[in-house]
């Protein structure tokens, strides 16, 4: 492959990322329904025509912004991996989230909000594979019950996504991000308040 080849194939890689993760955004903030090809053009900085080149509908790029999801999902996992204590993982999980408190109070959660959109639809495809973005959290959570040496591990970790997605929708729909740092400050405490798993 030559430098000049090479060159074409990254600056490729990198328009058809930057339009993944303009999709992400415009998607969350519009919703899949209300979006154009335009709007995510736009929101990339490329021309409409080039988008055509990646994304051939409207669906492929719900389907990149879903990708875009699981993509910024397993960044955030990864430097959460970093911590040595399962517990300190989901608590650093929930205090990235309410960080988020003010983007979830006007668009709600990226992937809890889509899903139950694209759900809507009678097409269906996408509205599973917003399930499988969630899915990969609660796996991830659940991994970390499990280290923690917990009962139950996904009964758990069903239950921490679910205070997620329950606080983002609330604080959404009450245009309330106090809601995402109360609520966030209640699941610190039941994780802190978990017992430590019985020494081997």
């Amino acid at each position: 492959m030559t430098d000049s080849t090479r060159s074409r194939v990254k600056t490729a890689a990198a328009k058809r990322q930057r339009l993944m993760a303009a999709a992400a955004q415009v998607v969350h903030r519009q919703g899949a329904e209300r979006t154009t090809i335009a709007d995510i053009a736009h929101a990339a900085d490329v021309p409409v025509g080039n988008v055509y080149y990646y994304f051939k509908t409207k669906d492929e790029l719900v389907a990149a912004a879903l990708a875009e999801h699981a993509r910024q999902l397993e960044i955030l996992t990864g430097r959460l991996e970093a911590l040595a204590d399962p517990r300190e993982r989901l608590k650093s999980l929930v205090e990235s989230w309410v960080s988020q408190r003010d983007l979830a109070a006007r668009y709600g959660c990226p992937t809890g909000t889509l899903a139950a959109e694209l759900d809507k639809r009678d097409d269906g495809g996408l509205d599973v594979e917003a399930g499988r973005v969630i899915r990969l959290l609660i796996d991830w959570a659940e991994r970390q019950f499990r280290e923690l040496g917990q009962p139950d591990p996904e009964g758990l970790a069903l239950t921490l996504v679910s205070a997620y997605q329950g606080m983002s929708l609330l604080a959404n729909a009450l245009r309330d991000p106090s809601i995402m740092t109360r609520q966030g400050a209640r699941l610190l405490d039941w994780l802190d308040s978990l017992p430590e798993a019985p020494a081997v």
